[in-house]
């Protein structure tokens, strides 16, 4: 399945893509794609009431409406930093021997088309396709990684959009540099699971103005979703929705010679083999032409 939301911001409704660029309205199972719809349970329940529809004849056209992020505010988002073995290799950064996490703060999420904005005093933002890991039940102290996968509700585009001199010159507090507004575009849909055949084969580019800036593969990740999803939850409980951004593969702009940042005006397009692609308009800081 794809599940979306689709409408305005703040007023989306849970939706399912079918037949290429159409979509089915599920806002009357439920207003939004919470903790009934990303259970297995829940999921389960929806695939015949989808294909119901879709034999109905209720498919609707996608076209000229907004795609919002495919899951409401979560919990928290939490992150992996240098999980790809070729990323941490364009930093100069050691291999990690245990993943390294950091939060961004949840109301940094937006629809995977909207603008992207410079933050007040930014020099240094900059860009990271990544895949996102959609959680689908409660997970505490499991197991092992199998447990870990029961756990997953699928998997999601996401721009970890990064301000490097908040991340880096701050006090190396890495939260700092991610958590501006609008710094987690995420989308265009989210898919289940059972719709990927193996989650570390997947191709992942990211375009600025039309030049390839990143090109890399899952297959590059030093831990995988399942094991990610395991190793947080023994320091931490996560809930349905919550999301993880598991890192991304080398081509960021502070890897460049020289580097390279946004400063608005730009159009980041990127995507992920079996997920879709996101496009966002990157807005200029208007305030540093007033000072």
């Amino acid at each position: 399945m794809r599940l979306m939301r689709i409408g305005n911001p703040g007023e989306e409704m849970a939706a399912a893509l079918v037949e290429g660029d159409r979509y089915v309205d599920l806002s009357d199972l439920e207003t939004d794609l919470g903790e009934t719809f990303l259970s297995p349970a829940g999921l389960a329940a929806l695939n015949p009431t989808i294909a119901e529809r879709v034999r109905n004849g209720s498919a609707l056209p996608l076209a000229g409406r907004r795609v919002g992020a495919p899951i409401t505010r979560p919990h928290q988002i939490l992150c992996i930093g240098l999980n790809y073995s070729d990323h941490a290799a364009e930093t100069g950064q050691a291999i990690p021997a245990e993943p390294i996490i950091f939060h961004k703060s949840p109301n940094t999420l937006i629809g995977p088309n909207d603008d992207v904005q410079i933050p007040r005093g930014s020099t240094k933002t900059d860009w990271e396709v990544e895949l996102g890991v959609v959680i689908g039940s409660r997970a505490t102290n499991l197991r092992d990684e199998s447990e870990a996968e029961g756990h997953i509700a699928g998997y999601v585009v996401v721009n970890d959009v990064s301000e490097r001199a908040f991340q880096l010159e701050r006090g190396g507090q890495w939260t700092k540099g991610k958590s501006a507004p609008t710094f987690n575009p995420a989308g265009p849909y989210l898919v289940t699971q059972d719709e990927i055949d193996d989650v570390l084969s997947l191709g992942m580019w990211l375009d600025v103005d039309g030049v390839r800036r990143q090109n890399g593969s899952t297959a590059t990740m030093l831990f995988s979703p399942a094991y990610i999803v395991w190793y947080l939850s023994q320091f931490m409980t996560l809930e349905p929705g919550d999301l993880i951004n598991t890192g991304t593969p080398p081509g960021v702009g502070m890897g460049l010679t020289p580097p390279r940042y946004l400063h608005g005006g730009e159009l980041i397009t990127l995507g992920i083999d079996g997920l879709g692609a996101q496009s966002q308009r990157v807005l200029a800081d208007t305030t540093r032409s007033q000072n």
